[in-house]
């Protein structure tokens, strides 16, 4: 049947007008095939585009996990015994180790020079994170607990907000609801995290913290009486104030040094010399240094990779995109999650302050996003070309009034002439 086709066709037709035979019959076939790919296209563009929208909130929202289960275990190191000078220095090794093999093979192209005003930036950085936010934070968390070094933590949007201000990084327009957003919210955030650290009221009655055994519930108790609360809040709010120094100097840092990885690496890097010389100066027992296959190894590995390595590099994607006060915003969920899993594993007790703080940290951290989505809005639209309505001169001496949209300019006439324009030079040709 093919074979008398074929010879059929060729006896009809010249094999000039065969090609041209077969590409007209295949035209409605692929306008079909085009038009049922638009729509397929057009939903793989707009799902495409909402999970480029949802990557720093998921982002945000991992990393907040990650530092729950660094505190968590670092909690455990501590009361091990462990200095937190070694573990600082043991968790930043890790994070260097780990990070850079990838810093090295994918910016190798794109990686820029270390200009001196950049070298000083990356050490004030490795000293604001890894020395002074990281040994600070340790030891208020030796001192106190986990769910309360959280909750003094949850300052940070605070600080970086009025850090940010005071830097030029953000803009206070009072009169403008999305910033009454932030700010109120800001408020909120601190006002939740101070009501979970002054007010306890009664005991909350978890079902898994029931089946918790006496020796280790009272295990807890014990420590947090014998605790430093006072000394533990001051190295908190220490910590804390340089965590939003970071957030505030990485996002200018950034900019100028366009190599997440590499500065990750770097920061990392400096840092744990920085810290080697710290620990030099504050231990003086070789015995310190000593770490086997344990909860110290554990706990300075997976600081190291999970929470500083990754984090530093995750948290600077999401604050060359969406700012320090974003990123920082995110911060008292990991509170929350503390609290959940400390209750878990550490049998720590929650109190009824402390969930009505959480569900007023709850409530100022989604203002703040909130007001930073309005204000992301509003760039968007202050970035978009907006037509500017100027004056020009016909041959005949005449004043015609032309209007400029992106590379067009349309007269009076209602002719549209497109025209190159560089900076603020226009000249507008009518057409014949």
């Amino acid at each position: 049947m093919a074979v008398s086709f074929l010879r059929r066709l060729s006896a009809r037709y010249t094999p000039n007008e065969l090609p041209l035979l077969f590409s007209t019959s295949l035209l409605p076939l692929q306008a079909r095939t085009a038009s049922q790919a638009k729509p397929s296209q057009a939903k793989m563009e707009g799902c495409s585009k909402l999970l480029q929208k949802c990557k720093p909130y998921v982002a945000m929202t991992s990393l907040q996990f990650g530092y729950a289960g660094m505190n968590i275990i670092t909690k455990v190191s501590l009361n091990h015994g462990m200095s937190h000078y070694v573990l600082v220095v043991y968790r930043h090794a890790f994070a260097t180790l780990s990070i850079a093999p990838f810093a090295i093979i994918l910016e190798r192209k794109v990686r820029p020079k270390i200009t001196f005003p950049i070298f000083l930036q990356i050490f004030v950085l490795g000293l604001l994170g890894p020395v002074i936010d990281q040994n600070f934070y340790y030891a208020g968390l030796k001192f106190t607990s986990p769910t309360f070094s959280c909750a003094m933590s949850n300052m940070l949007p605070a600080m970086t907000f009025v850090l940010a201000i005071l830097c030029r990084m953000e803009k206070v327009q009072l009169k403008k609801v999305r910033c009454q957003a932030k700010m109120v919210g800001t408020l909120v955030t601190v006002a939740g995290a101070m009501l979970m650290t002054l007010y306890k009221g009664p005991l909350m009655e978890m079902a898994w913290t029931k089946q918790a055994s006496p020796h280790q519930s009272g295990a807890a108790a014990d420590g947090s009486t014998d605790k430093d609360w006072f000394k533990g809040c001051i190295f908190l709010i220490i910590a804390t104030l340089a965590w939003a120094s970071l957030f505030v100097l990485q996002a200018a840092t950034i900019k100028k040094y366009d190599a997440p990885l590499s500065l990750t690496t770097l920061i990392c890097g400096v840092g744990t010399l920085q810290a080697v010389a710290v620990t030099l100066i504050m231990e003086h027992e070789p015995s310190v240094w000593k770490i086997g296959f344990d909860m110290n190894l554990l706990a300075a590995a997976y600081a190291g990779i999970v929470t500083s390595s990754i984090a530093y590099y995750v948290q600077g994607l999401v604050i060359q995109e969406k700012g320090p006060v974003f990123a920082s915003a995110f911060s008292p969920l990991m509170m929350i999650i503390v609290a959940i899993m400390g209750s878990f594993i550490l049998a720590e007790k929650i109190y009824l302050g402390g969930v009505l703080g959480a569900v007023l940290i709850v409530f100022g951290l989604y203002s703040v996003l909130w007001g930073k989505h309005k204000e992301n809005r509003e760039k968007t639209m202050e970035a978009l070309d907006i037509p500017v309505a100027v004056k020009d001169v016909e041959g005949n001496g005449k004043a015609k009034e032309i209007i400029q949209v992106n590379n067009w300019v349309i007269s009076s006439l209602d002719k549209a002439v497109d025209v190159p324009i560089q900076g603020k030079s226009m000249n507008a040709k009518e057409e014949p």
